[in-house]
This record gives C-alpha cells, sequence and structure tokens, in this order.
C-alpha cells in the first residue's frame, strides 16, 4: 500500500477511532492491526515516520504530552467531522497490556531525560495463536441476569507465563486457559424464565424482544436431595467444585439436580460447607462435606487427620481446571499407594502448579527419584483421588488425564492487599515505612503492564513505577490537587519540628511542584532533612523549610514507588557486570514487565519493546557474565578443523562448533553436571516457573545440554533453542532442569558455542533455498566431526558468518568445497507445481506424505489432476476422503445466554466467536499439536483445496482448512478455531492425525442481531472492531442458521459488554446511533 492517497486515508481512519488520540510509538502497530501492514513512510521518500507525518498537517496534529511522548491526532475536516463527534462520546476503549504512557518522568531527582519506551507488542490472535487478551474482565452476573436466559460466567485464569518469540515476544494465545462456570453454581442468582419466540427464518430479521416472565416456585424433594448430597459428599471427604455437582448428581441418580438446590446449598451447613477460594478466579465455589458429617463418618479406629478450614483451601496454581475426577465413585482408602511415593508425588505436583500429564509420570519419578513409580497406580488412577485432582481434557482419550495438586498454602498468597508489608528501618533505600490506615499499592491485574524503572542496587530491588489508570494518572491527580492546595497558603502548613518516618509535603524546586515524602533523618542541627521520595522512589537532603504537613485527603493513594525482582538473576543480583549493564538498557526507560510470579515483591521479566525487535532485558543482562575468551574464534581467512555441523536448517543457514576454549570447558562442566544430577535425589532441579530468556538444561541424545526459553505455548508446553548446537525443539516443561548452583557461573560465563554461518558465493540468498538443496547439504555434512571450515566474511549486524565448508579435516582450494558442489547442481530450480497436486478418487488425502521417508524435506512429482472434490464429501467421508468431521460444537438455545470471546471482528454483518466452555480444552488440545509436530520430521504433504489438516501459523500449531493453493507454494487457509485466514507455506502443513479430530471446532461465525443489514461503512466498522474485537462478551442467541459444513454455520447474537461495573453495554445500540449519526450527517 504506497498509494500516497490511500494511506493518509487509513492513516486518518486509525486515528479518528481514537479521540484521545495515538501515540507515536503505538501508530505503527495501530496501523498494522487495521491495514495488515506497516506505515510505508521510507517508501514515499521519508527515512523516519515522525517525518513523514509532518508532511501531512492536514491529516494529522502531534502534540506531546506532559510525559514528553508525542501523540498524534486526526484532522477534523468537513467529511469527517460527523465522524469525530460519534468517536468522541464513545467511552474510552481500554486496551489491556497497552496502558497509556503519562507521568513518566521523575520531577525532581537530577539524571537525563526519560528515554519513552514504550511501543506496545502485537496482541495475542495478531500474529500468535492461541488465546485472549492479557488482562481479562470477569463477566459479571450480576449484569449478565439483565439479558434474559443467561447461561454461564466465564472466569478468566492468568498463567505464570507468556507468549514469546526468540526475540522474545509475548505469549501466544495458548497463553491464557479460561474455565467455565455454569449458570448452576450458587454464586449467582438464576435470572428470571424467557418468553422464547420462534427464530426467524432470515437472520437479518430482528426478533420481538424478550420478556421476562415470572419465577417459579420450587417443587423438588429437600430431603432426598440432602441425603443423596450426603452419600456424595461422604464418598469426595477432600470437596469437590460445584459446578460439577449436576454432571455428579445426574452419573449416580440418573436425574437431573434441581436448580432451586444449588441456591439453597449455603443454607444446608449441617451438611456442606460452600467455600470460595482465594485463587486467581473468585467466582469458583468448593463444596466440602460439614464438620458435623465428617466426625459421624469417621471412624473411631482411623481417625483421618484434622482437615483445614476450606477458607484456607486454595488451588496450587491459577491455570487449573474446574474438575475433579469423573470416576463416580473413589476407593475407600489409599491403601494401594505407599506414604513414601504419596509425599513423593505431591513434592513432584507442587513443582508443576499447572498439572502434570499422567502418562509422564513414571519418567519423571524415575529421574527425579531413581526409583520406578506403581505401575498399577497409572492402570486405575482413582487410587490419586485422595492425593491430587483428576481432569481428562480429551474425553474420547480416558489414558490422557492431568493431575493438579491439592494444596493448602496461605489463603493470602494471591490477596497482596490483605497483607501488611513489613516495617523497614527508615534508611532503608527504597522502602519507606508503612503507615497506619495507607492502602498498600496493588500489582496490576493485567500480566504485561508498563513500568518505569527508577533504579536497582540489586536486580533482587529494582524500583518501579506502574504506568497507567489508577497509578500513574492517579498520582498525576493527586500533584495536581497537592500544587493547588498548597499554593493557597504555605506559611500556615510549614513543619517545623519533623520525626524520623513521618510524611510529609514537600516543595519541588522543579514546576513547583508538591510531592509526598517520608523523612528519613534529621541532622543535629535540625537544618537539613533526608526525604524519600514515596511516589518516586529516590531519596534526597533538602532544608528543612521545605518541608509542609500532608494533609489528611493525600492519604489516600498508596505509595507509587514499587519494587520488582528480575527473573534469573537472583544469584548474581549483586554482580556489578549485571548492575551496569541493567543501568545503561533499563534505568530512566519505560519498558514492558511480564509478571512472572505474583508475590508482594512481583518476578518479572523486562522487555524493551521500543525497536522492531523485542529485547529482553533479564537475558541481556545475563549475557554480560559472560568470558570474552571463550568465544570462538571468528577471524576473517581463518581455518578450522575438525569443526562440527550440528544443525543445517530450512533457510540454508548453517550452525557449526569450532574448536575452542570455551568447547573444551563446555563439555568439562556439563560431563560434571551429569555426574552430580545421577548422584541427586532431589525434586529441586525441575523447572516451575519457565520464562522466556531463561537458561536451563534439557536432554539432546541423551546428554544434557544447554537451552535457552525461547517461547511459551500455554504454562506446559515451551519451544527452547540449544544454545550450543543451533537446534530448536518445542518440549514438556518437565523435560527441563536447573542448572545446579555449584556450575551455574562457570556455564553462564560460557557463551554459545554454536555460531551460525551460511555457504558463502552460492546463486541464491539466505532463505531462499529448495528443500532439495537443504536435503543434499544435510546429507554431505550433517553429523560429521571432519569437517573443515574457512571464514570468508563476518556480518556482525546480522550475526551471520560466510563460510566455505569441506567434508575433510584439511581446508583445500575453493573449487573442492561444499560451496561450489552445491553451486554446480540443478537444486536451485524451484519446482513451482511440487505441492499443486488434486485429489484422485480414491486415494486418501496425505497419503504420499504418510509414506514418504523420513527425511525432512523432499521432492514429489506431481500428479495428473482431476476434479477437486465437492464440500459435502468431507462431511459425508466419501471414499475419496475418509475424514471424519468432529462433533459439531453446541450452542444454547436459540434466547439463552453463552459467554463469549470476541476472536475477529470485521463488521457487524461478520465477526468470529469462541465459546468459553471446555476452552481450556483447546488449550491442551494446540499444546499436543506443537509437541507432535514439531518433534516429527518434516515431510512433504499433498495440499488440496477443502482439505482439512494442520498448519504452522507464527509458531504454533492450528487446525485448518485450505480454501486455496497458488502457484507461489503458498496455500490460503481458515483456521476452524480462532476464524482467521492466513497465508502459509505448504511445507508447513502436516495432515491432521486422528487424535487432534476429537474436540468440535471452536470457532463460530456471527453477525450482530438488533441492526439492520447494510453496507458498514470503515468508520462503522473501527467502532464495532473497537467496542468487540479481543474482548470478552456475552452474547444472546437470536438465531442460527444451519449448513452442511460447521465452519458455514452462523449465527445472530446480541453482544453485551458487561465489564464495567456501573453499566452494561449493548453493542447493538452503539452501532445503530452510529448508524443514524452517519445516515443524518450524509
Amino acid at each position: 500500500m504506497t498509494d500516497p492517497e490511500l494511506v493518509k486515508k487509513m492513516l486518518r481512519a486509525v486515528l479518528q477511532a481514537s479521540k484521545s488520540g495515538v501515540s507515536l510509538s503505538r501508530l505503527q502497530a495501530e496501523y498494522k492491526s487495521l491495514t495488515g501492514e506497516f506505515i510505508p513512510h521510507k517508501q514515499l521518500g521519508h527515512s523516519s515516520l515522525d517525518g513523514f507525518l509532518s508532511t501531512i498537517p492536514s491529516v494529522v496534529k502531534m502534540e506531546r504530552s506532559r510525559s514528553g511522548e508525542v501523540i498524534c491526532f486526526a484532522v477534523v475536516c468537513k467529511e469527517t467531522a460527523h465522524v469525530a463527534q460519534l468517536v468522541a462520546r464513545q467511552r474510552t476503549n481500554k486496551k489491556a497490556g497497552r496502558p497509556q504512557l503519562v507521568n513518566c518522568q521523575m520531577r525532581v531527582k537530577p539524571a537525563a531525560p526519560f528515554m519513552l519506551n514504550g511501543r506496545c507488542v502485537e496482541q495475542c490472535g495478531e500474529g500468535s495463536s492461541v488465546g485472549f487478551n492479557h488482562s481479562v474482565n470477569t463477566l459479571r452476573r450480576e449484569s449478565v441476569a439483565k439479558l434474559p436466559g443467561s447461561s454461564a460466567t466465564a472466569v478468566v485464569s492468568e498463567p505464570n507465563v507468556s507468549e514469546c518469540d526468540v526475540s522474545p515476544t509475548l505469549p501466544s494465545q495458548a497463553a491464557l486457559v479460561l474455565w467455565c462456570v455454569p449458570s448452576e453454581s450458587p454464586l449467582y442468582h438464576t435470572p428470571p424464565m424467557l418468553d422464547v419466540y420462534p427464530a426467524p427464518a432470515n437472520l437479518n430479521e430482528i426478533a420481538p424482544p424478550v420478556k421476562p416472565r415470572p419465577p417459579q416456585s420450587s417443587s423438588y424433594n429437600q430431603q432426598l436431595v440432602q441425603n443423596r448430597l450426603q452419600e456424595i459428599l461422604s464418598k469426595y471427604t477432600n470437596g469437590f467444585w460445584v459446578s460439577k455437582l449436576p454432571h455428579m448428581y445426574r452419573e449416580l441418580y440418573k436425574q437431573d439436580f434441581p436448580t432451586e438446590a444449588l441456591r439453597d446449598l449455603e443454607l444446608w451447613s449441617h451438611i456442606c460447607i460452600v467455600s470460595k477460594t482465594c485463587s486467581s478466579n473468585p467466582s469458583e465455589l468448593l463444596l466440602y462435606p460439614s464438620e458435623e458429617l465428617s466426625t459421624a463418618k469417621s471412624s473411631p479406629a482411623s481417625t483421618p487427620s484434622p482437615r483445614q478450614s476450606p477458607l484456607t483451601r486454595k488451588l496450587s496454581g491459577p491455570t487449573r481446571p474446574t474438575v475433579v475426577s469423573p470416576a463416580p465413585s473413589p476407593p475407600s482408602s489409599p491403601a494401594g499407594l505407599s506414604p513414601d511415593v504419596q509425599a513423593k508425588l505431591e513434592e513432584l505436583l507442587a513443582k508443576y502448579n499447572s498439572g502434570l500429564w499422567a502418562h509422564a509420570l513414571p519418567k519423571l519419578f524415575q529421574d527425579t527419584y531413581k526409583t520406578k513409580f506403581p505401575q498399577r497406580v497409572l492402570d486405575d488412577l482413582s487410587l490419586l483421588e485422595d492425593v491430587c485432582t483428576i481432569d481428562y481434557p480429551m474425553p474420547d482419550n480416558p489414558k490422557k488425564a492431568i493431575l493438579y495438586a491439592r494444596s493448602a498454602e496461605d489463603k493470602n498468597r494471591n490477596r497482596v492487599e490483605q497483607r501488611k508489608p513489613p516495617s523497614p528501618t527508615p534508611g532503608e533505600p527504597g522502602r519507606p515505612l508503612h503507615m497506619p490506615g495507607m492502602a498498600t499499592l496493588l500489582v496490576p491485574k493485567e500480566e504485561y503492564p508498563s513500568v518505569l524503572v527508577v533504579e536497582a542496587a540489586s536486580t533482587n530491588s529494582v524500583v518501579i513505577r506502574y504506568i497507567g489508570e489508577g497509578y500513574s494518572q492517579a498520582q498525576e491527580t493527586l500533584e495536581d490537587q497537592m500544587r493547588e492546595f498548597y499554593r493557597q497558603d504555605n506559611t500556615k502548613k510549614v513543619l517545623t519540628s519533623p520525626v524520623v518516618g513521618q510524611l510529609a509535603a514537600v516543595k519541588a524546586e522543579e514546576e513547583e511542584e508538591i510531592l509526598r515524602a517520608q523523612v528519613w533523618e534529621v541532622t543535629a542541627d535540625k537544618v537539613k532533612v533526608q526525604v524519600y521520595y514515596v511516589d518516586h522512589g529516590f531519596s534526597e537532603v533538602i532544608g528543612i523549610g521545605k518541608l509542609l504537613e500532608l494533609h489528611d485527603k493525600f492519604f489516600k493513594l498508596p505509595f507509587q514507588a514499587a519494587r520488582c525482582k528480575l527473573a534469573g538473576l537472583e544469584p548474581f543480583s549483586q554482580d556489578p557486570a549485571v548492575l551496569k549493564k541493567f543501568e545503561i538498557m533499563a534505568c530512566g526507560k519505560i519498558l514492558l514487565a511480564e509478571i512472572v510470579e505474583r508475590e508482594e515483591t512481583p518476578l518479572v521479566v523486562l522487555y524493551d519493546t521500543s525497536q522492531d525487535d523485542d529485547v529482553n532485558i533479564n537475558a541481556t543482562c545475563m549475557k554480560a557474565l559472560q568470558d570474552k575468551s571463550l568465544e570462538s574464534p571468528l577471524q576473517v581467512n581463518s581455518s578450522h578443523r575438525n569443526a562440527s555441523v550440528t544443525n543445517v536448517c530450512s533457510d540454508g543457514t548453517i550452525y557449526c562448533q569450532l574448536p575452542s576454549r570455551g568447547l573444551s570447558k563446555l563439555a568439562e562442566v556439563l560431563e560434571k553436571t551429569e555426574a552430580y544430577f545421577h548422584s541427586q535425589v532431589t525434586s529441586e532441579f525441575l523447572v516451575s516457573k519457565p520464562f522466556c530468556g531463561k537458561i536451563c538444561l534439557a536432554r539432546y541424545k541423551g546428554r544434557w545440554s544447554r537451552v535457552e526459553i525461547t517461547n511459551l505455548h500455554g504454562s506446559r508446553v515451551l519451544d527452547i533453542h540449544f544454545v550450543d548446537l543451533g537446534i530448536p525443539a518445542s518440549v514438556e516443561v518437565i523435560e527441563l532442569r536447573e542448572v545446579p548452583s555449584p556450575f551455574l557461573r562457570e556455564l553462564v560465563a560460557i557463551p554459545p558455542q554454536a555460531v551460525k554461518c551460511c555457504l558463502a558465493d552460492l546463486p541464491v540468498k539466505v532463505g531462499s533455498w529448495t528443500p532439495d538443496a537443504v536435503l543434499r547439504l544435510r546429507d554431505a555434512v550433517l553429523g560429521s566431526t571432519e569437517c573443515s571450515v574457512k571464514i570468508a566474511k563476518v556480518d556482525e549486524s546480522k550475526r551471520l558468518v560466510y563460510v566455505y565448508l569441506y567434508t575433510s579435516k584439511e581446508v583445500q582450494d575453493v573449487e573442492h568445497s561444499v560451496n561450489r558442489q552445491i553451486a554446480d547442481t540443478d537444486l536451485w530450480k524451484h519446482q513451482k507445481d511440487v505441492f499443486l497436486t488434486s485429489r484422485s478418487p480414491g486415494k486418501r488425502p496425505g497419503s504420499a506424505g504418510s509414506s514418504a521417508g523420513s527425511s525432512t524435506e523432499g521432492k514429489s512429482s506431481p500428479l495428473p489432476e482431476s476434479p477437486p472434490p465437492e464440500q459435502g464429501d468431507l462431511r459425508q467421508g466419501s471414499p475419496a476422503s475418509p475424514f471424519q468431521l468432529p462433533p459439531l460444537l453446541e450452542l444454547p438455545p436459540v434466547g439463552q445466554n453463552m459467554d463469549v470471546y470476541v476472536t475477529v471482528a470485521c463488521h457487524p454483518g461478520h465477526f468470529v466467536l469462541q465459546p468459553w466452555r471446555d476452552q481450556y480444552k483447546l488449550v491442551v488440545l494446540m499444546g499436543e499439536m506443537i509437541l507432535f509436530y514439531n518433534k516429527m520430521e518434516e515431510r512433504p504433504f499433498r495440499v488440496e483445496k477443502n482439505q482439512i489438516c494442520a498448519a504452522k501459523v507464527d509458531n504454533n500449531w492450528h487446525r485448518v482448512l485450505v480454501k486455496g493453493v497458488l502457484a507461489s507454494g503458498l496455500a490460503s487457509v481458515y483456521e476452524l478455531d480462532y476464524g482467521k485466514h492466513e497465508l502459509v507455506s505448504c511445507a508447513k502443513l502436516q495432515p491432521l492425525i486422528e487424535e487432534f479430530q476429537q474436540l468440535p471446532f471452536q470457532a463460530v461465525t456471527a453477525q450482530l442481531a438488533g441492526v439492520k443489514p447494510r453496507q458498514w461503512s470503515e468508520e462503522a466498522s473501527i467502532v464495532f472492531r473497537n467496542h468487540v474485537e479481543k474482548k470478552p462478551l456475552v452474547a444472546q442467541i437470536e438465531a442460527v442458521h444451519e449448513a452442511p459444513q460447521p465452519w458455514d454455520r452462523k449465527i445472530a447474537v446480541y453482544l453485551v459488554d458487561t465489564s464495567e461495573e456501573e453499566r452494561d453495554m449493548w453493542i447493538h445500540d452503539i452501532m445503530s446511533e452510529f448508524a443514524k449519526e452517519l445516515t443524518k450527517a450524509a
């Protein structure tokens, strides 16, 4: 898109959608989210974006905010004045993970101006794969009750990690797991019954509004239900989720559990105890037998250990599903499980609060404790019901079970607001005394808040300030009020006799600011005082005349200066090299913080997102510990014998190990580490808190090797990079080990020993290699330890070394190199039709792929063409396509409500949503697909139109429908679980195996009910997108239009945003008003 007028038009559309303007650092991301590409300022003759914007004053107006950040506004013209008025009236668009960068300068501390460093990373779903916003508001049932027929409320559970690419980027869409609490839960009142009108045949028709029906009186046998509930509780003495009670009741007694009884559970204290957990899901309810019932059931000869109060119970991790074992009755006692095995199992599960696959337990148990896990326990998982919670995310595969720890941790672990902070000495840097009645600063709910880094005396004590609404914005408002208050009469408010620990107001020299501070020290002559600015995070010595009494009304806002710890740097928190690097890269900048662990002092990973590639601050500081003398020698024209080629990538790059001091040192330390692991029987080396950039160990060909975590797919599956081999892989977190502390500093000091190279003097560039050329090079050099390398050029900017490669120990002339041997062949001729084959009658799709060899990439000869199959063939399972579609996704009846997440929003007439029911199963499925397809060898696969297969999109594997195949070797695919269209290489497609065909496709195409069908304008589409895309909403089903294929099914729904406490926002009302205004303006 290099047409200047078109660029201006799209730029104006982006800016008009935000009444508060768009920051210059975010403008490119916002533009790309609308158009799919960046602003082409270089193609238009401008070296920088701001330079281009300054040449179009009729479109963009740039202003500088109080924080110094450049904000772009749309210039209103006659043609768009009505649009600007409508946008100005719409509510503020609160985007999680993209806080406003305001109030980010330190007004007093003498330092260099802060560098605004806050370009927000693209949210998941815009280039990532499974998932949901960084921070999702839980839907309020009180507001949903206004929707007739409300059915369920979704509860969002935030993970311990986030979607990070190799760069690393932020978490993939699999980073968040959502659990569904059915409407039967007594937490919420049942909404009024509805008069359901017949659904119109035409989806565009507007059905008459539903009317509430008076609630019906209760008519169930209360005594019978109570007796049956006692029987259930006697079997599940450790409690279970209330949401599972109807299912368990139906399984045992073949009757539905009365809805009225769910509301009465809290009144039956003589039978059960209803408890709300203290996990990250505040709406989850647990059901326990009452103390009287437990006492009555206890045997005098075998009294169970005292059970903790239900109020102290909580789940071991935020991503745990609200499930219990589906088995109707647990064993009477864990007789088959010895106390030693039980204790060890509890220890393992405590390490993995996101759950542990049952099938992985034997190997993990063997590796950790050097003893076998009882096989009979795996054959009968019910033996573990008193030890852990068991979930079956794949109902059709009972062998796939996830085990979750039962934990009785401190009930206030995740409730920082109720925790009184410690009271350090007044002189402790960055730790003001906690004042009675002063609220405690809470860690932001979003997983990726923006922070301003103030200073760091240690990586375990980094002083930061949170940026955004309720933090820096609230502080700015407070200081404005203080300035106005003290400007009236300062003489009456002078603090004449300050005492250590007292809060005061301080007159700052700059801008006549009044700041809150705490007195740390008073000189003997009472002329000078040392104060700590509680909102800005540093101390200063000032004259006593600048102290003023702090009025009570300025005590309400919590102190804004906070502290955090940098993940992975704990052992080197005081190292001078680390602190120096951190000061250069982070101090005084606004960065993105990934919260790894939520504590009073959160554990975080900081990212600089101001450049094209995100910079992991933690990982960069860790590299400051590397010993440069141990790097691989890379002098131009130097030759190296006994080089080893460890990996040949599909783009033509290769990774080599060159003989060096570092390689010898690495082999020595890893050998010691191997022996150390064999001598230890402990679980302390299991990795329980993975994060991007973390250095740990994983096995490669039976030996432990160094790896760096590059991306996380949820909390169980992750991508790693073998830093000394140059090999990427996807593994489960249970396959990783921490580096033992005796060898940590030695291993960290050794730079990566895999050198990224490419062959010099080839007819094609890196990235343009054919599969045959890659295969030929792999056959020639991969795994050989007798290669020789001559360095031709070193490109520092790309971190790439151009080499001549030889398959012998001796470096000969260039003519005998592998470079020349490959260049003189016909391997570089791309066969455009290699994947363009149509399915022949009677042949199974992908059969060629299944019969191919184990080579990574190979050559497939074209087959005779035949007419493509009809869409109906897929559904009917004809001989040409035995593929069996998953069951159809169940939807609530017309007129009922469901909680949804909108993944794609084009305009009110077309958007895609996902029901939140069983969404965690999709996360589990995609994790399994990543492990399966990333570990298997790439094979040629026949790609055909209307074929369902697996596709790799942005480091994740999706279930897709092939919509078309292009002559360029690309395929147009439709993501069946997310509703997005993508272009992928045919080489990234693989057959979808039966195991991944069981879960219904999750994407549902929809249109907005309550509005007349029309050709929606660009402005209206932007307003609609801002209100619904990538947001949790409540949908009331108005009509369902079935189709032969599940991806062609379409529904009409009303959408309601219930994220605001004061009111619910009906999206069709907004769009109707917008359409009327557009009509009037026209």
